[in-house]
């Protein structure tokens, strides 16, 4: 096949290549050809009355012929990365071993998402490959901002549950910030400043080889942990894996209680605790503006800092505040410190 895209030039195009291989038969066609020419033209060129089909992309989808085992796509860089894919697909169809060319201005003067269309299609060569160049193509051209017109191409990069996260924080930042009139009833009933709480630590907090081989099965046991969001499912999916696995290992019981602990530190409006050499830092809401600081919870905090332990003093980097809470040995001693401070805080709510 040469494929060249412009019915109007086409037949010019043919002409060339007859020029550079006298000894070839060139056939050409073309979608605005009448029905009962196109296929006679294709049906020769099955049969071999032809050697070369200088065509349009019409050979893109519908045209499976085994003996073609070669392609040329002349000005490939005006091509879709899906256009470009298909069309390499449509040889190769046997036993025969195929070949792509693509005809295209040196890549340093292309612009830069043609560049990366081809760069990609160089890439990804193996059978099977269709799934990483339809993700390459949502990369290069955008996945679209939800909200409007504008076009995004980092998902691929951060994956969609952290897209999903990224932008349910800047909606609930919105509503606390800009929009806090128009959600003060919301605001006031759910108290939710922070979507999650990230938690650092220098212990071991894992699921062990030892304890669940099936390393698939690792994953899919923390994705599911990851989602428990009560005290009732922490419990149950506890139980199901001590009915499947046995007796769980300390670090497995940590990793509960380190759950146990984000949805503490989420409540208290905590987006990110630190636990390093007996030493936790918590931090609170990144946003300075927000009205969590106008809450009676961040109030309570504070007066509860300073009425009911001596472990935890209120720091300040720049703009970033935290609090520091010295003798947490283990995750145990983070949970009975969270927990102390949430019960004393949400007693009367």
């Amino acid at each position: 096949y040469f494929v060249h895209n412009r019915v109007n030039s086409l037949k010019e195009m043919a002409s060339k290549l007859q020029e550079l291989c006298p000894d070839v038969e060139i056939v050409t066609a073309h979608g605005q050809m009448e029905g009962k020419a196109l296929e006679k033209t294709i049906l020769d060129f099955i049969n071999h009355k032809y050697d070369v089909l200088c065509s349009t992309n019409i050979v893109e989808s519908g045209v499976d012929i085994p003996n073609a085992n070669t392609i040329f796509i002349n000005n490939a860089h005006q091509f879709g990365l899906s256009d470009l894919h298909q069309l390499r697909g449509r040889v190769g169809r046997s036993n025969k071993k195929a070949f792509c060319y693509l005809i295209a201005p040196s890549l340093i003067t292309l612009p830069d998402h043609s560049r990366k269309r081809l760069q990609a299609l160089e890439q990804f060569t193996d059978l099977g490959s269709g799934f990483q160049i339809a993700m390459r193509d949502l990369d290069i051209r955008g996945a679209g901002d939800l909200l409007g017109g504008e076009q995004s191409g980092f998902i691929n990069d951060i994956g969609i549950e952290t897209y999903q996260k990224i932008l349910a924080e800047a909606m609930r930042e919105l509503k606390s910030t800009d929009f806090k009139d128009l959600f003060m009833e919301e605001l006031s009933e759910k108290q939710d400043f922070v979507g999650d709480c990230t938690v650092d630590t220098d212990l071991e907090i894992l699921i062990p080889d030892e304890y669940v081989e099936n390393i698939s099965e690792r994953l899919l046991i923390y994705t599911i942990m990851n989602k428990l969001d009560s005290e009732t499912a922490l419990l149950n999916y506890e139980n199901e894996l001590v009915d499947r696995f046995g007796p769980m290992p300390d670090s497995v019981e940590d990793l509960f209680i380190t759950l146990r602990c984000k949805r503490l530190a989420k409540e208290l409006g905590f987006e990110k605790l630190i636990l390093k050499d007996t030493k936790m830092r918590l931090y609170f809401v990144d946003n300075s503006q927000s009205s969590y600081f106008e809450s009676d919870v961040f109030h309570q905090i504070l007066s509860y800092i300073q009425t009911r332990t001596n472990k935890a003093h209120l720091k300040q980097k720049g703009t970033i505040i935290y609090l520091s809470v010295t003798g947490m040995k283990k995750m145990q001693d983070v949970y009975h410190f969270l927990e102390r401070m949430h019960q004393e805080i949400y007693s009367d709510k």
